[in-house]
């Protein structure tokens, strides 16, 4: 079994879509750890504030067939090809981590960047899983976190009801 990391972000309907998203996992994968929710401004662009959160769980599923569900979820949620970075989006669920897999395919990249180049990605991903190393840096994401640069970035931990 890997431990699989997903990065999981929303600013329309954001509450609704993300318990759908998080509802989807669970019924595809079993059991899903959650980081806390974090609001924060919409990066790159002039949009809505995004909810954030980082996922985790256990498969046997090639990292491949993984991004393909988590396609399938996000169009089940209203995601469309208009819907890219950088671009408001009801649900975006990526791929950060599969295990220690390194993988450079522009498809799917693994170790995802967005854990070094954004406090959304980093700051959740650090509160569930500081103790473990990226598997290029081989740093520990809680140093990461601690060493990151949070000057300008506008984002807090929120109270989220999954109920």
């Amino acid at each position: 079994m890997t431990t699989v990391y997903l990065s999981i972000g929303s600013n329309i309907e954001r509450e609704k879509h993300l318990r759908s998203g998080v509802t989807a996992l669970k019924k595809q994968f079993g059991e899903v750890t959650l980081s806390s929710v974090y609001e924060s401004d919409a990066v790159g662009f002039n949009g809505q504030p995004f909810l954030n959160l980082v996922a985790a769980f256990k498969t046997e599923l090639p990292a491949q067939q993984v991004d393909a569900i988590l396609d399938i979820i996000e169009k089940n949620n209203g995601r469309t090809k208009e819907q890219k970075k950088f671009n408001p989006r009801t649900l975006d669920l990526d791929l950060i981590l599969y295990g220690d897999y390194i993988s450079q395919d522009p498809d799917l990249e693994i170790p995802r960047g967005e854990i070094t180049q954004y406090a959304f990605v980093l700051e959740p991903l650090a509160e569930i899983a500081g103790k473990l190393r990226h598997p290029v840096s081989n740093t520990r994401y809680d140093q990461l976190w601690q060493n990151f640069d949070t000057s300008d970035i506008v984002q807090k931990r929120i109270d989220f009801n999954w109920d």
